[in-house]
């Protein structure tokens, strides 16, 4: 993505129209913008118009906050920083949230950005002469992406007001959808047309463009969330049947500059340092610890560091640390180990930072490691959730020991691990079928290990079910399952929309 674009809706010129009662500004051609009746002649519009919907999900805005509701809210983290800034990020921390909190805005106005973005396109599309099948991929981009807000603003809020086409001034008073028909009858039909609409793979010249692998495995989670697993493990069997992808053997390598975008990474949100204007991860800044420059936010908490796997001998699971800064190990390239007083909790989380030699202090906001949205592990373990709630335990074993096998084995090709070349005795072994409920808990826990400080955890945990949680969440005196299965709509939407 080389250009960050501001496409004005139909409803804004409107707005801008209707407060003006001027008939000199409406004689007036726009200047340096073009409305949407302008604007979508041509296949190079359609083409900034979709730059524009991709650019609406990075984390260059510092408001793109959807790893506090993610991370933060759950058991794996805590806020972190100096006690006192950013308040209302603590207060998600401690299940003390109201609507006005400013983090609910945030995402919600961003999110629905991308929607609006979304819209316009496909409302307009149509009406451009250019190929066909080109057409058809913008298309297929489109309704992704509008999945994608809306998949994270459901899980966020619960019943929220749904739009799928360019609304009208009167249509943006519209009361909220219940939940289970926005996942059923928006996100659902726009990624299955989406898989019939992508293609195969991104070229080199458009990497971190939706495909139709993603699309598939994006379903997959979907029907995931739904409690669909027929539906999931049909969805699942496209990706891992037609050999899209597979793991890397080395697990930080999905966190590294040199190695983004390899085969494992399903779809990602891309970054680009450099850039004017701004295309870097501020994801970098705000997780490092603040002797680099960084504000020191969404740290590990002891739970999460308990939660992986040891060996008599005392050796970690090597995911602890590939995704966890802790006392007395390497902090990246740096010959001084990591100090525990950098953060509350004595730990920093490591996924979406960069050496100081790839990013200096002056430059700490400027990063470009992508955010990773889904990975073929992510599709394994998924298949195997979805097998074992079918009954079928003995070949979900098969999925999650595919994850185990290259965890354990990143001590045969890393060699930046102590005891290069050698597996550690009873490191990570295979899990067999013990029942159901067995391979469910082993499940669960593959899923926090493996996928750790990407913005999954919350989620996974309200979609438990309230058992879960409670068990989860019971140092957290203010958490109430069917209060915080859904964070509250932000108050100014609600004085807005009078049908909320």
């Amino acid at each position: 993505m080389k250009y960050k674009i501001r496409i004005e809706s139909f409803l804004l010129l409107m707005f801008m129209i209707l407060i003006s009662g001027c008939e000199k500004f409406l004689e007036e051609d726009l200047k340096g913008q073009r409305s949407d009746t302008q604007f979508f002649k041509s296949a190079e519009d359609a083409e900034l118009a979709l730059t524009g919907i991709y650019n609406t999900a990075i984390f260059a805005d510092a408001d793109n906050k959807v790893w506090v509701f993610g991370d933060v809210a759950s058991d794996d983290a805590a806020k972190g920083g100096i006690p006192g800034d950013q308040a209302d990020i603590g207060l998600i921390d401690d299940f003390n949230v109201t609507a006005d909190n400013g983090n609910l805005e945030t995402v919600w106005v961003i999110y629905y950005e991308g929607i609006s973005r979304a819209n316009l396109l496909i409302d307009n599309i149509d009406g451009i002469d250019m190929d066909g099948t080109r057409k058809n991929e913008i298309t297929g981009e489109a309704k992704f992406l509008r999945a994608y807000f809306y998949f994270w603003l459901v899980n966020i809020f619960g019943d929220i007001p749904v739009h799928v086409t360019t609304p009208s001034p009167e249509e943006m008073q519209k009361p909220a959808t219940p939940a289970e028909d926005i996942f059923s009858s928006v996100i659902e039909p726009d990624l299955k047309d989406a898989t019939s609409k992508l293609p195969e793979n991104a070229s080199s010249a458009n990497t971190g463009r939706a495909t139709k692998g993603a699309a598939w495995s994006f379903l997959t989670k979907v029907y995931i969330f739904q409690e669909k697993w027929s539906e999931a493990e049909d969805a699942a069997r496209h990706v891992t049947d037609e050999g899209m992808y597979s793991l890397v053997h080395i697990y930080r390598n999905n966190f590294e500059v040199a190695t983004k975008n390899n085969q494992e990474i399903v779809f990602a949100i891309q970054h680009l340092a450099g850039q004017e204007p701004w295309l870097g991860n501020r994801l970098n800044q705000w997780f490092a610890p603040r002797v680099e420059n960084g504000y020191g936010f969404n740290v590990p908490t002891q739970n999460f560091v308990d939660e992986f796997e040891m060996t008599t001998d005392s050796i970690y699971d090597p995911r602890l640390d590939y995704t966890v800064g802790r006392k007395g190990k390497p902090w990246f390239n740096d010959t001084v180990p990591f100090n525990p007083e950098w953060s509350p909790t004595g730990y920093m989380q490591k996924k979406y930072l960069q050496p100081l030699d790839e990013v200096p202090v002056e430059l700490k906001a400027d990063g470009e490691l992508n955010y990773v949205f889904m990975r073929y592990a992510d599709v394994l373990l998924m298949l195997a959730e979805a097998l074992n709630e079918q009954g079928n335990s003995a070949e979900a074993v098969v999925y999650v020991n595919m994850v185990r096998k290259r965890a354990r084995e990143s001590y045969l090709y890393d060699d930046k691990l102590p005891g290069y070349g050698t597996i550690p005795v009873g490191l990570l072994p295979d899990i067999t079928d013990s029942g159901q409920n067995v391979v469910r808990d082993a499940i669960r826990h593959e899923r926090r290990v493996e996928l750790g400080f990407e913005f999954h955890r919350y989620f996974d945990i309200i979609r438990y079910g309230e058992a879960y949680a409670n068990n989860a969440f019971q140092d957290k005196v203010n958490f109430n399952y069917e209060q915080y299965k859904h964070f509250p709509i932000p108050q100014r939407e609600l004085d807005t929309n009078h049908e909320l």
